[in-house]
């Protein structure tokens, strides 16, 4: 899933002008170049049969709190790439975000994304554990490299989000003096993400009919990103209650009337008995003015 849509530019290595080649601290020639329109992208099955959902939510909330704006980019399984040692490296994260991307010419579909050359470096990635390998901890230094010493070392993207959805284990790291730290969680439960600015959380619950943990953002004043699915039902309560108000109203008005059409009987019903009550005293040869009313 790919979303076009700001924390400042930053370059974390020198990179040149002209061919927009870096080195790094550590020798490795590093070329962000971007991919020629016809190179051939791995198609690898994704690994985690939650990793699309997750991602389709995390966006989702995003952008119906009109948190996306054009010059983003938000991806899922879309590949960072690079040349490092004139050899092509490609990592696909399970999500990312970059406040800030170059556009593209209308028509075209960005199939990669390569930072600096393309735009910011992104400001977040995630990976959602596979059940087969741990390669998103890996810190392999050599070609193919590890994912996370790619992230870590080449990019040097400020924060990596690691989720074990079996779990519900969440784990948040900060890119702090060139290597990634581990970070606590609030007393909430939740890490707060600079890039974006809003807190990141593990909910369980189900969406899509599926039941299982769930990565949920939250803003500053502790209220939790909705869901379209999460709106509606919003909507739904909030019209059944406006529903069942006007209902109350309804009744309560309807009983007003009652009372004063009880009230107008009960009137009426004391006027008869006492014209009754003077008619038979009339009847009894008692006067009105001996009785002191009148008609």
């Amino acid at each position: 899933m790919i979303v076009n849509a700001a924390m400042p530019k930053t370059d974390n290595a020198v990179r040149s002008k002209t061919d927009n080649t870096v080195t790094s601290k550590n020798n490795y020639k590093i070329v962000w170049e971007k991919l020629p329109a016809d190179f051939v992208l791995p198609d690898d099955p994704v690994e985690n049969i939650n990793q699309p959902l997750l991602a389709a939510a995390l966006t989702e909330a995003l952008d119906l709190a009109g948190l996306i704006t054009p010059n983003m980019l938000i991806a899922s399984n879309m590949g960072i790439c690079t040349r490092i040692n004139d050899k092509t490296v490609i990592k696909a994260p399970d999500w990312f975000y970059v406040s800030h991307v170059f556009p593209v010419a209308q028509g075209v579909v960005r199939r990669s994304y390569t930072p600096h050359t393309e735009g910011d470096v992104p400001a977040v990635v995630m990976e959602f554990l596979s059940d087969t390998d741990t390669g998103e901890y890996s810190l392999r230094p050599i070609y193919p490299y590890g994912k996370m010493w790619f992230y870590e070392q080449i990019l040097q993207i400020p924060v990596y989000v690691t989720f074990d959805t079996d779990t519900g284990v969440l784990e948040v790291r900060h890119l702090e003096s060139g290597k990634y730290e581990i970070q606590a969680p609030d007393p909430q439960g939740r890490y707060f993400i600079p890039g974006i600015n809003l807190f990141l959380g593990v909910w369980q619950g189900t969406r899509l009919e599926h039941n299982t943990y769930w990565l949920r953002w939250w803003d500053e004043s502790e209220t939790m990103l909705l869901w379209g699915s999460e709106r509606i039902e919003q909507e739904r309560q909030k019209t059944e209650q406006e529903r069942q108000k006007a209902e109350q109203e309804r009744q309560k008005a309807e009983q007003e009337r009652q009372k004063a059409e009880q009230e107008r009987l009960r009137a009426e019903a004391a006027e008869q008995q006492l014209a009754q009550l003077k008619e038979r005293l009339r009847q009894a040869g008692i006067t009105d003015s001996e009785l002191g009313t009148g008609d």
